[in-house]
């Protein structure tokens, strides 16, 4: 099998060779803005929406790119182009940009000046792992709340989509040892719900969808898409603060996330949400969100049945 390819600041090599510095700011001080996009049928779902949220995490970190966006996006299409090729006919992609501060001249004790040559600027793919996804959108997504918080807005802004995530990395951690197939519900200062480590989340009381307020967490590309189909099916849909407590009372819970666009949320802290099963508005906006991207995205995940 063919190497895939990846870009390194101005070059395609192959996957093996694109190697970062080890004193690149984005190893020593975890100064990454990424994005992560997924293919339909191997094209890029929704490019344009990410690379405007990588926009926005640029300016608000200070990363000035020196390369224009709209040949960032070229190269994306080029590298699923290139990649797609050795991949089954029925396989995906996701599609990784990573851009650091870039090299720094001193390790420690640096000022903007000591960055040498301007960010340094990633694309790379990764298959889509169907058969290991599979079981979480059939059965749900088991989410346990921890003692590790997270970050408030006044020491990172939200809107940032930054790799820097020691707080999301200790809490699954720590969240796998109550259960072992679980992932950390992140909850700010005052308790109320935030993210997961890896999607927004959302609940459903009533037939009414409610969402965290943005102030503690990223506005996921897949939540906002799930919104306009929300609105499209006449489902309520609000946004406020709520604990944990609300969640456990739910009716129904989910994730929007990129890789799976929108998953079930069954079990939080090892109990279940209302009935322990993916529920009927979920069902919804799968299906609503299989004719947005003209795919049965439940269909390809599960494989026929």
């Amino acid at each position: 099998m063919s190497e895939a390819h990846a870009f390194l600041n101005g070059e395609i090599v192959p996957e093996s060779e694109a190697k970062i510095p080890v004193y690149d700011a984005g190893i020593v001080m975890g100064a990454t803005v990424a994005e992560n996009v997924r293919t339909f049928r191997k094209k890029p779902f929704l490019l344009d929406r990410h690379m405007k949220r990588l926009v926005e995490s640029l300016r608000l970190s200070h990363i000035e790119l020196d390369m224009s966006i709209g040949l960032l996006e070229q190269t994306c299409c080029e590298l699923v182009d290139r990649n797609g090729a050795l991949l089954g006919a029925d396989e995906e992609m996701s599609v990784i940009v990573f851009i650091t501060a870039g090299v720094l001249r001193r390790y420690v004790g640096y000022g903007k000046d000591d960055l040498a040559n301007g960010p340094t600027v990633c694309i790379h793919t990764v298959p889509m792992d169907f058969r290991a996804m599979a079981e979480r959108l059939a059965n749900g997504f088991r989410l346990v709340t921890t003692s590790i918080r997270h970050v408030p807005p006044e020491c990172c802004n939200p809107a940032i989509k930054s790799r820097s995530r020691m707080h999301y990395y200790l809490a699954d951690i720590e969240a796998r040892a109550v259960d072992p197939d679980a992932v950390a519900l992140m909850l700010d200062l005052s308790g109320n719900v935030t993210e997961t480590s890896i999607a927004n989340f959302m609940i459903i009381q009533d037939g009414t969808i409610m969402s965290p307020t943005l102030k503690n967490s990223l506005a996921g590309v897949s939540r906002e898409v799930v919104i306009e189909l929300a609105q499209e099916l006449g489902i309520p849909f609000v946004e406020r603060d709520f604990q944990v407590g609300e969640v456990l009372d739910a009716d129904e819970a989910f994730i929007t996330t990129t890789p799976y666009c929108i998953a079930p949320v069954t079990y939080i802290n090892k109990q279940e949400i209302a009935n322990g099963r993916p529920g009927r508005i979920f069902r919804k906006l799968l299906e609503k969100y299989s004719d947005r991207v003209g795919i049965d995205i439940e269909r390809q995940m599960l494989g026929p049945k």
